[in-house]
């Protein structure tokens, strides 16, 4: 039997990792005058005590919990005066591959280790300076699940920036009038306090610092724009402690005073076509808004004056946004959007399903100093709806169920009054219930539900609405299969039992004062004809 040669040299994709060296961090000096000693790889624990390293020509401030690892020849200097406690590990690495490759390698050599990874250490330099004879291999043990340990957090630390920065930019937002540390933020990251700061400058474009002044004068000028305390009050709200401070960081920002900004007459961005239709109803021209097209067909917009459909998902809007210099940006929640625009203006974020048009509406009057022109353009419209249901009694009498429903190809939407589509109007101002089973089914807590057109036969309602026009509708063969039996089952009925095809579909997708005033004249004179 042929035997394989113990001397020949094979190939293998296995690596062996073996400590060479291990030292207190406190007995190692290594500066210009007493360089580092050659060695294939090392690692250091930094179990406690704080310090200044050189790593590379930068200067690095390390603590417990940090580590610095390296598999290639780095520039490191630790002054003798240095006040880090922690272990020094050096090791050799035995690959049979060409290209050596050490699972603890990654893009920077700091970072924060897990603190079972320190009690390992401290167990590997005992063992180091008292071998144990019975033991002999407790050592290489020890090393190994060291290592190990270090290269299953690497895997965790290898978090793409733009997550932990996304993680931090979620704390700064929630806990930005408490006394918040780029040490802390770094730790939250788990990176290094130098690197923290560079990555925020790179992704924020401003440090750390000049961050939390921003957002804390932002805030600000949200709580000024929807009926702010006294300064004095506001400045303990946005996390400085007193008024006058307040004030002095307010005008570095904005350029004004807080008093001096709460009584100029503002210029609005709006990114949503049901806040640029509520600024119009109040008659305030946004410098720059998105409007639908059905608001456009009423009144053409200088191109110069409109942002695209998609809004806040377009090219070029934080540049264009920027050069408008708006004293408030409306729109609906931006998580993501609301972090860029911070640098621009103050944004405010208006919650969709948790308030209705009136209460929107209301709020966007506030933000402009035009609380009195809404209520005066309320009052007229509930006085078209009440004069709207003198007519229905008088036609119609009692309500019934109603269901508003928007083709797809397939399928057909139908929607809560939180969602709109006349629902607010048929729900809320004219007093039709929406049926039972779609209310079983979620439609209130969803805000609208996906039809299939074989199913709509399911929901019977006294009245059903559909926004397309009637053309539309019928070339959707299988939707017509399926309406006609609807239809055909409220023959006989004294009242209700109809489909109204409204024609409209641009208008019925408006949330507005706009569009729910002239929804209501469609809808009664559908309901009256």
């Amino acid at each position: 039997m042929q035997t394989r040669n113990a001397g020949s040299s094979l190939p293998t994709p296995h690596s062996f990792y073996i400590p060479v060296h291990v030292t207190a961090l406190d007995q190692a000096s290594f500066n210009r005058e007493n360089p580092i000693p050659p060695f294939t790889s090392f690692l250091v624990v930094v179990t406690g005590g704080s310090g200044v390293i050189g790593l590379n020509g930068e200067r690095i401030r390390l603590s417990g919990g940090h580590m610095v690892c390296s598999d290639s020849p780095v520039d490191i200097r630790l002054p003798r005066s240095h006040k880090l406690q922690g272990v020094w590990i050096e090791y050799a690495v035995i690959s049979g591959n060409r290209r050596p490759f050490s699972p603890l390698n990654h893009d920077l050599p700091v970072r924060s280790c897990p603190p079972h990874v320190s009690t390992l250490a401290v167990q590997l330099l005992s063992s180091w300076n008292q071998p144990e004879q019975r033991t002999p291999f407790a050592l290489q043990a020890l090393f190994t699940e060291l290592l190990t340990e270090l290269h299953n957090s690497a895997a965790e630390y290898k978090e793409p920036q733009a997550q932990w920065i996304d993680r931090v930019l979620l704390h700064i937002e929630s806990n930005y009038n408490e006394d918040l540390t780029r040490e802390q933020a770094a730790g939250l990251a788990g990176v290094t306090p130098e690197h923290f700061s560079r990555a925020f400058r790179k992704f924020t474009g401003q440090t750390f610092n000049e961050y939390i002044t921003l957002l804390r004068i932002r805030k600000a000028q949200q709580r000024i724009l929807t009926g702010a305390p006294n300064l004095s009050t506001l400045a303990l709200e946005v996390g400085y402690s007193e008024g006058t401070y307040l004030s002095r960081k307010f005008k570095q920002v904005v350029g004004i005073s807080p008093s001096a900004y709460h009584r100029k007459s503002k210029s609005v961005v709006s990114l949503n076509f049901n806040h640029t239709a509520s600024l119009h109803a109040l008659e305030v021209v946004p410098r720059l808004g998105v409007y639908s097209s059905w608001m456009e067909s009423m009144q053409p917009v200088p191109s110069r004056k409109k942002l695209p459909d998609e809004g806040t998902r377009s090219a070029g809007l934080y540049e264009r946004l920027s050069s408008a210099r708006p004293d408030v940006i409306i729109s609906y929640s931006l998580p993501d959007k609301s972090k860029q625009l911070l640098s621009v203006a103050p944004v405010i974020e208006i919650p969709f399903m948790q308030m209705d048009w009136r209460e929107q509406f209301r709020l966007i009057a506030e933000v402009t100093g035009r609380q009195p022109q809404a209520e005066a353009w309320l009052s007229l419209y509930d006085w078209h709806c009440h004069q709207a249901n003198q007519l229905l009694d008088r036609r119609i009498g009692d309500r019934g169920t109603a269901i508003v429903l928007e083709l797809g190809a397939e399928t057909a939407y139908c929607f809560s009054s939180s969602y709109g589509r006349g629902t607010q109007i048929l729900y809320h101002d004219l007093g039709f219930r929406p049926p039972l089973s779609l209310v079983a089914e979620g439609l209130l807590d969803q805000g609208y539900l996906e039809i299939a057109f074989h199913n709509i036969a399911r929901y019977p309602a006294d009245h059903i609405f559909i926004t397309s026009s009637r053309e539309a509708a019928e070339a959707l063969d299988p939707l017509q299969s399926f309406l006609h039996p609807v239809q055909q089952h409220y023959i006989g009925e004294s009242s209700g039992g109809r489909i109204y095809y409204l024609n409209q579909p641009g208008m019925f997708y408006g949330f507005d004062p706009l569009s729910s005033e002239a929804q209501l004249k469609v809808l009664v004179q559908a309901l009256t004809s």
